[in-house]
C-alpha cells in the first residue's frame, strides 16, 4: 500500500512522465520534465527502491561530495508535484528517471498505485525518437493514444505501432489496462544531429503539451537555446557541400509532404496558440513570443553579456548521408513511434555514433 504523507489534496491532477535512455532521442523528453521541475520549483515527495529496477552495471551510481562528507546518488526514477494557480488551477505529478533495466511491470504498477492514490486523471508520457527530419524545419510532434474517445477529443493518432517498444510504450499500455486515459508525445529529432542537448526539440514537446492541458507553460531561456542549437547545426552542415545537399533534400520532402497541412483549421490552431501568447492567458508562466521564435518566427533573441550558451552540438562521425557508400541513411518507421526509433536505427539518447555513423545506444547514465 502507498502511503503519500505531507502531499496535500491535488487539483485536477495530470501525471507528466518522460524516461532517459531508448525513448530520448537527444534528450529531448528528460530534459523538457526537468524544465517544468525548475520553472515551478516541483517538491520531490517519493522515489522508487533503484534496487527493485536498475541494473547498476549499466547504470551506474555517481558519488560526489557534500561538505567534506561522501555520498552516493543512486540512479532510480523520482515523482514530485508542482502547483499551478491561476484562474484554472491543476496540478501536476512529475515522474522522471531513467528507464528501468528490470521487473518493467512492477515498475508500471507502482507509478500507477501512486497515480490512484494521488487522483490522477490523465497520464501525459514525452518521448523523442531519431528520424529524417531536418533541423531547419519545426520539429514534428506527434500525440499517439490507445483510447479511440481519447483520440477523438483531443485530436491524436490511435496507435497501431507493431514492433519492439520501450518504457514509455508499456507505461500506455498498463495505463490502458487499468482504465487511466493515456497519451504519448513523441518528438522527432534529426538522426544526423543525434548527440544532446536539443533544445529544439525539447521546446516542441513543451508547446505541444501546453496544447494538450490547455495551459501556458513558462519556457525560460529554451527559445533562445533553440535558436543557437540551430544556428550551430546550421554551422557544421556548411561545412561540407554534401552535408548541404543532403539537409536540403530532407527540406524539399518536408515541405512536400507538409503542403496538405497548409489548411485553414491548420492556420487558425496556430493562431490562437499565438494570442493566447500575446494576451498572457491561462495559468502559469508569463507572456512570451519566444515559444514559437525558434521555429520560424519572430526576430532573433538578443545574446546578454553573461549569458550560457548550450555547446554546439559536436560532429563525431559523418553527419549524414552518414552511411558510407553502397549503405542507405535511416529511414522513420512507418508506423507509431512507440519504439522511439527510426527503421534503421538503434533507439536511444545517450550513446556514441558508431565508425559508420550509425547512433548506439549506451546505458542511460
Amino acid at each position: 500500500m502507498i502511503e503519500l504523507e505531507g502531499v496535500p489534496e491535488l487539483v485536477d491532477p495530470v501525471m507528466v512522465a518522460a524516461f532517459e535512455g531508448w525513448n530520448d532521442a537527444g534528450d529531448a523528453a528528460s530534459t523538457a520534465v526537468a524544465h517544468l521541475e525548475q520553472e515551478w520549483k516541483g517538491e520531490v515527495f517519493a522515489a522508487l527502491d533503484a534496487e527493485d529496477y536498475y541494473d547498476f552495471q549499466v547504470n551506474r551510481p555517481t558519488v560526489w561530495m557534500d561538505g567534506g562528507v561522501r555520498k552516493v546518488t543512486w540512479p532510480t526514477t523520482r515523482l514530485s508535484v508542482i502547483r499551478i494557480g491561476g484562474e484554472k488551477p491543476r496540478d501536476l505529478v512529475l515522474v522522471r528517471g531513467i528507464e528501468p533495466s528490470m521487473r518493467w511491470r512492477s515498475f508500471c504498477n507502482e507509478l500507477l498505485g501512486f497515480a490512484h492514490e494521488l487522483g490522477v486523471e490523465l497520464v501525459v508520457v514525452l518521448g523523442a525518437l531519431l528520424g529524417d527530419t531536418p533541423h531547419t524545419r519545426p520539429v514534428p510532434v506527434s500525440g499517439v493514444t490507445s483510447d479511440p474517445d481519447l483520440a477523438r477529443t483531443m485530436n491524436l493518432e490511435e496507435s497501431r505501432y507493431e514492433g519492439p517498444t520501450g518504457i514509455v510504450g508499456i507505461l500506455q499500455e498498463a495505463c490502458t489496462h487499468a482504465g487511466v486515459p493515456a497519451v504519448s508525445l513523441w518528438a522527432a529529432v534529426p538522426h544526423y544531429v543525434s548527440q544532446p542537448p536539443n533544445p529544439k526539440a525539447t521546446l516542441a514537446l513543451l508547446n505541444r503539451l501546453e496544447d494538450v492541458l490547455d495551459l501556458r507553460i513558462p519556457l525560460g531561456d529554451l527559445a533562445e537555446d533553440a535558436r543557437a542549437w540551430q544556428l550551430g547545426v546550421d554551422q557544421l552542415a556548411a561545412e561540407d557541400s554534401e552535408v548541404a545537399e543532403y539537409v536540403q533534400s530532407l527540406e524539399e520532402a518536408r515541405d512536400t509532404a507538409e503542403l496538405p497541412e497548409a489548411s485553414g483549421e491548420a492556420i487558425a490552431r496556430e493562431f490562437e496558440r499565438y494570442l493566447r501568447r500575446r494576451d498572457g492567458g491561462g495559468p502559469g508562466g508569463h507572456a512570451t513570443d519566444g515559444g514559437r521564435a525558434a521555429e520560424g518566427e519572430g526576430p532573433f533573441l538578443r545574446e546578454g553579456p553573461d549569458r550560457t550558451r548550450p555547446p554546439h552540438p559536436k560532429r563525431t562521425g559523418p553527419l549524414p548521408g552518414t552511411a558510407p557508400e553502397g549503405r542507405e541513411a535511416p529511414r522513420p518507421a512507418e508506423d507509431g513511434p512507440e519504439d522511439g526509433r527510426a527503421d534503421g536505427d538503434t533507439p536511444g539518447s545517450k550513446g556514441d555514433d558508431g565508425p559508420d555513423g550509425d547512433f548506439r545506444p549506451g546505458s542511460g547514465d
